[in-house]
């Protein structure tokens, strides 16, 4: 496995997410710091893990990329146990499937909720039922502005009026 970057990135395929994490903590990567998800569209979604080697004071990072529909990878429980929760909050949050996770229960969303938050194609539906407060700049009308990403157009999200 090599560097990719000068802040300690590795860019690994999927097939190799376990092998490569492994190979991170037995070359005294001691300590799980955080692991979570970025919506890297069109490439998929990029899966980011920070592990940190104590004794050396140093970090290193590990990231794949998953298909955003159906994108699974295999859990990192068995190599690192607090990895448990960052995998739960990504699976809801992003839509990744950690297979093999003892514990794939919801962890922050109600019950029956549909649809990942953090995804770009996630639609921001406080926008849509509520216009976004005031101008830019005194004086400066609020019909002429685009709208934000993940604003659909009047009308064409959510229930009919």
């Amino acid at each position: 496995m090599t560097v990719d970057d000068p802040a300690g990135t590795r860019d690994v395929t999927a097939e190799r997410w376990v092998e490569a994490a492994r190979e991170l903590r037995d070359s005294g990567f001691d300590f799980f710091d955080w692991l979570s998800a970025y919506d890297d569209s069109p490439a998929g979604l990029a899966v980011v893990a920070r592990v940190w080697a104590v004794g050396r004071r140093e970090g290193a990072i590990l990231r794949t990329w998953v298909l955003p529909d159906g994108g699974a990878l295999p859990t990192l429980t068995s190599l690192w146990a607090g990895a448990g929760w960052h995998e739960r909050e990504t699976a809801e949050m992003f839509g990744v499937t950690f297979t093999g996770h003892p514990d794939p229960r919801p962890l922050l969303l109600p019950n029956g909720f549909d649809g990942h938050p953090l995804r770009k194609d996630f639609v921001l539906a406080s926008r849509v039922a509520k216009e976004w407060p005031g101008a830019k700049e005194p004086g400066e009308s609020v019909a002429g502005r685009k709208r934000p990403p993940g604003v659909p157009a009047p009308g064409s999200w959510g229930p009919p009026a």
